[in-house]
This record gives C-alpha cells, sequence and structure tokens, in this order.
C-alpha cells in the first residue's frame, strides 16, 4: 500500500508532532509499507529531504513566534502536491492548515481516499497569540477544521479519549478512532534495584519537567507549586526543553533561588532523546502541567523510565488518562494541589520507587508497533471503501 503523510514540516525539532510524524513513518515501513512524505524541507542541509519536497513558507508578522515553536509551514505548491498525490494509495493529513486543504481538494479530484491524525488543538495555536482562553475565536478555528479538513476524511485518529470527546461534541461527521500515536519501546535503563543513597534524607530532589517552554505546558504552575512544598530546599527543578517563554520561565524560577527558597539552581536544557531517557531515569518525579494538551509524549516516554508523575487534568488536556491514580494528578493550574501531590510522593520513597516499576510497565501497552497496526487497518477499510 503506498501511503502519502502531508505535513508541513516532518522534519522539525523539539515539536512533538513532527516528532510522533517521524516516528509513525518509521514504523509502517518497518511493517512493510510504502510511506512517502510531503513536506517543507529539512534546515539540515546535510540530513534527508521528503519524497515530495515542498519551499519553506515565510509567514508574514508571525515568523519569529513560528520559529521559536521550532516549526516552520511550507509553500503550497500544486504541481507538487497532485504528484504525490496521484503516487498514493490512501492520503494521510497530520495537520488542517493550508497545505492539507488544497490536498485534500486534489485528493478528491483524483478519487483518492482521505485520513487523518488530530495532533492539536486550536488552543495550541492561540496561546502564543494571548488568545488560548478566548472560548469563541478557538471554537469557530474547530469548526472550520472541521468543515475544511476532518470531515473529508475516511477516519480520524484521536490519541485520546479527551480528543475523541471533544471532537464528539463539534458533531465531526467522520469515524472517529481512539488509539494512540504510540511509543518507540525502549528499555527501562533505571537500576532494578533501589540504590543505597535513594532513602537520605539529605540528597537533593529531582523534579523534573520535560515540555516546550511554551503558554500551554505550564512551567510557572510548577514554580509556583515549589513555594508551598515541604520539601523546597531539598528539590532540583530541571527544564527539559526549549520554547518562546524559555526567557521568561528562566527568570521565574531563578526567584526561587534568589529568594533562598531552593538551595540548588533550576537547570534548563534541551537535550537528546538519549539524554532525556537519562534524565527521565534519574528523576525522583515527573511533572506535567500542561492544559492544552492531545496526548503527551513526553511524559509517555519519561514514565518508561520508572518515572512516576504528577499530571494536571483538565478540560483540552488528555495526559492524565496515563496517571495510574489520583495520587498522580492534580487540577490544572492549582499549585498548592501540586504541592501537596509532589510533598506526599517525596515523603514515601519506597512506594515511590514501587510505583515506578508499574508506570514503566503501563507504557507497554502503547508500543508504537501496535499503533502503527491499527494505522495499517483502517488505511486498508479506506481504500476498500472509496
Amino acid at each position: 500500500m503506498k501511503i502519502l503523510f502531508v505535513l508541513n514540516n516532518f522534519y522539525a525539532t523539539g515539536n512533538g508532532l513532527s516528532a510522533s510524524a517521524r516516528r509513525t513513518v518509521q514504523a509502517l515501513r518497518d511493517a512493510g509499507e510504502d510511506v512517502r512524505v510531503l513536506s517543507g524541507p529539512n534546515q539540515d542541509p546535510n540530513g534527508p529531504q521528503p519524497e515530495f519536497l515542498l519551499p519553506k513558507f515565510y509567514f508574514p508578522i508571525f515568523q519569529p513566534i513560528i520559529d521559536a515553536h521550532g516549526y516552520q509551514f511550507a509553500s503550497s505548491k500544486k504541481d507538487i502536491i497532485e504528484k504525490a498525490v496521484r503516487w498514493a494509495d490512501v492520503v494521510h493529513l497530520e495537520e488542517p492548515f493550508v497545505l492539507e486543504i488544497k490536498t485534500i481538494r486534489i485528493a478528491r479530484r483524483l478519487g483518492k481516499p482521505i485520513t487523518g491524525t488530530y495532533h492539536l488543538h486550536p488552543e495550541n495555536i492561540f496561546c502564543s497569540l494571548a488568545m488560548g482562553w478566548w472560548h469563541g475565536i478557538n471554537s469557530l478555528m474547530l469548526k472550520l477544521w472541521r468543515d475544511w479538513v476532518f470531515n473529508h476524511c475516511a477516519f480520524v485518529q484521536c490519541p485520546t479519549q479527551n480528543v475523541y470527546e471533544r471532537l464528539q461534541r463539534y458533531h465531526f461527521t467522520s469515524k472517529l478512532k481512539v488509539f494512540s500515536n504510540g511509543l518507540i519501546p525502549d528499555q527501562c535503563i533505571r537500576p532494578a534495584e533501589m540504590p543505597a543513597d535513594y532513602l537520605d534524607c539529605e540528597r537533593p530532589l529531582k523534579i523534573v519537567y520535560i515540555g516546550r517552554l511554551s503558554v500551554e505546558k505550564d512551567q510557572p504552575t510548577l514554580i509556583e507549586a515549589i513555594r508551598h512544598s515541604a520539601f523546597a530546599n531539598r528539590i532540583q527543578l530541571h527544564f527539559a526543553g526549549q520554547g518562546p517563554k524559555a526567557k521568561a520561565y528562566k527568570k521565574m524560577a531563578m526567584k526561587l533561588y534568589e529568594d533562598g527558597l531552593v538551595k540548588y539552581k533550576p537547570v534548563f536544557g534541551f537535550y537528546t532523546r538519549d539524554e532525556l531517557r537519562e534524565i527521565a531515569a534519574g528523576a525522583d518525579l515527573c511533572i506535567h502541567c500542561a492544559t492544552i494538551e492531545v496526548e503527551g509524549l513526553s511524559i509517555m516516554e519519561a514514565l518508561q523510565q520508572a518515572a512516576v508523575p504528577v499530571i494536571a487534568a483538565g478540560y483540552h488536556t488528555g495526559t492524565s488518562q496515563f496517571a495510574l491514580d489520583e495520587r498522580s494528578i492534580f487540577p490544572e493550574k492549582d499549585s498548592k494541589v501540586l504541592a501537596a501531590k509532589m510533598d506526599w510522593w517525596l515523603a514515601h520513597p519506597q512506594e515511590r520507587w514501587e510505583q515506578g516499576k508499574l508506570y514503566a510497565q503501563s507504557m507497554e501497552q502503547y508500543d508504537i508497533a501496535l499503533s502503527a497496526g491499527t494505522l495499517i487497518e483502517n488505511f486498508k477499510e479506506a481504500v476498500k471503501t472509496q
């Protein structure tokens, strides 16, 4: 089966959508499928390029914001899109933007089945423009995506139950299928046995947040929670990621140190995937405060390394479904409850160590090979019923 993946930037780094697309494409190829990509260029001149290469599109006014998120848009050149669509048996859309709208028009004209994955909410975009909580504009955008993109799909992959329920509320008419984007089945590198110093009451407690430094990831709630924590003087904060709010969040976190609330300076950095595994495996807790999140690949990968999470639960975030019990869930933006949940885990190291093993086991059901297999079955159905 010839499968065409369509997205603006297949090679973006530090962007969960692009990372997920790359992994899914590789998993489909590993399963024996012929997959090609219609996308803008890889910014690394020495790296691979998509089979159907579109020129980069420079977005007036907003390009610096787009760059800060580690993303880019592609120009929608009709001749290249048509060549790609003619090649394909099925066209799979990873976004709901102009490129995808133009691809739909050509695919419908050529009689090619269209499918899609719902990767981001309108709020993911409008948060960067200080309009993330404007219900009217976000609701309108989702309705436009529904009518112009997703309702043309034979099926839409919903990575979490939270996404499925939201799309149902907005009366999407395409078939909605709930299954994860999937994880590469990495081995857990945390030691099988508890280290001798794990119960040491003097050692630093490593609190890690892995994720883009942006409004919707809400790192300030974690920073504020430290002010309410009974373990503040032992906590070593570690933020792994980059993004448009990096400068502001670094200043906010350093204020904890300058005020004497913590004795360890917060650490900020951008890391390779292997480095992130090491960081997660060495964490006492991994926190996820995002208020807008379709799935949460970064925290899922941390759980693979037996990290115990505390995850925000909210109306537009599906990540809390990965928590094993209420001890690892707090209401979004509630720094006091977050502090209380962190303190309970930090005060119970033996339970924390054992729970970490359960979290690592719980991630086995999200093997990307299983997700790829589900995609393939749905692609076949879309082709058969076209």
